[in-house]
């Protein structure tokens, strides 16, 4: 039973050894407004051309995952109302089904990994929720990571999060975490989340030999972790970061929001809080972390 595609762009660039940066859709379906959800997608997939790779934008569509869409597939995620949000845990029910939805992390990087692709460009990972110890919630994103050996190039977690546990939680899973040009960990729309990193480069080829290191050490394989912060001119403002945050987090609690509702619940109301500053901090991440991979496939390539 055939159940993954990859576009013959996307393999014959992976066949020929060829630079090759794996990009979500969840932020296409669930992550913007139209009609600029779409122009975001093809600009992402512009700025992996113009540093000479080919990109593959993952998605599942009527039961089959895709590596890599064409124009009417990336509309198709952009404007269809239907299209559900998958991580790693739904694909197969989503494949049995016949469903369509937009990957996340933990299905993108899972799908890259499978296809053979090594390098993965995202916004922030999920990580160890706050309050932890009341309701053990964890994103699926820390666990398939510690499973497959792909680098992830990411602003960091999302600040929403518990920061010093989650770099625990990495460490304690065995995933490699290096800083790209920074000794302080980047919290997805601030520059810094205020805890160290051990490791620091300061180029794509320093991280190419990163991962060229761990290809001859060999099993147990992992993934690596690239924190590339935003640049502190496109950072939200720490301040309104964090009273934001602090109101948000108060009316989550108030009104009962538990689970896997927190997350969504939360970016919506620093978006709103923020007037739409959060979402710029977050492109300006995004674009900067799929410059960023693409330049480090093409290191590695």
């Amino acid at each position: 039973m055939l159940l993954t595609h990859v576009t013959d762009e996307v393999q014959q660039a992976l066949d020929a050894q060829r630079p090759v940066v794996a990009l979500e859709s969840t932020i296409i379906a669930h992550g913007l407004p139209r009609p600029r959800n779409l122009a975001v997608a093809e600009e992402l997939e512009g700025l992996v051309r113009d540093a000479g790779a080919v990109p593959a934008t993952t998605a599942v569509l009527d039961g089959m995952a895709h590596v890599g869409l064409d124009k009417d597939q990336l509309e198709r995620i952009a404007g269809d109302d239907s299209i559900r949000k998958l991580g790693h845990r739904d694909l197969a029910p989503a494949l049995a089904a016949g469903a369509s939805g937009a990957t996340t992390v933990s299905a993108t990087a899972f799908l890259a990994d499978r296809a053979g692709i090594r390098v993965f460009a995202t916004g922030g990972l999920g990580g160890v929720h706050r309050g932890w110890t009341e309701t053990q919630d964890e994103s699926a994103d820390l666990r398939l990571l510690a499973r497959i050996g792909i680098t992830v190039v990411c602003a960091g977690v999302k600040s929403i999060l518990d920061v010093p546990a989650t770099l625990q939680r990495l460490e304690t899973l065995g995933v490699g975490v290096i800083g790209y040009g920074t000794e302080q960990f980047p919290g997805f729309y601030l520059t810094s989340a205020g805890e160290p990193v051990d490791w620091v480069v300061h180029t794509p080829e320093e991280v190419a030999a990163v991962m060229h290191a761990k290809d001859a050490l060999g099993a147990p394989h992992s993934s690596l972790i690239v924190a590339n912060p935003v640049p502190v001119r496109d950072q939200l403002d720490p301040a309104l970061h964090d009273r934001v945050l602090a109101r948000a987090l108060g009316e989550a609690h108030e009104t009962g929001v538990t689970g896997q509702a927190v997350t969504p619940f939360l970016l919506e109301r620093l978006m709103r809080y923020t007037e739409g500053a959060s979402l710029e901090a977050n492109l300006a991440a995004v674009r900067g972390n799929v410059r960023l991979a693409a330049r480090i496939a093409a290191a590695y390539a």
